[in-house]
């Protein structure tokens, strides 16, 4: 799914992986807030895996949420999510 934010054309990315409670808990935000957002599982995507790696000093920490202004939260709770979103 890539889809815009507030149609714009701006992009957020979120990597994942299916397994991951934060990742749920992130999405439910997204979804509960009318954000829409490209969600790029790590699993199966090496790229993916190795830029979420390097975005976090060599751990694959998901979820990894970058913004169109180049803002990147790694699993941020809900209260910073809920700001960040709120900038948009």
């Amino acid at each position: 799914m890539s889809t815009s934010v507030n149609g714009n054309g701006a992009q957020i990315k979120m990597y994942t992986t299916d397994w991951c409670p934060d990742c749920w808990r992130a999405k439910s935000v997204m979804r509960g807030q009318d954000v829409e957002f490209e969600e790029i599982n790590v699993e199966g995507d090496e790229d993916a895996r190795e830029l979420v790696q390097r975005l976090n000093n060599g751990n694959i920490s998901v979820p990894t949420i970058v913004f169109p202004d180049g803002d990147v939260l790694t699993e941020p709770s809900t209260t910073v999510l809920m700001a960040k979103l709120s900038q948009l």
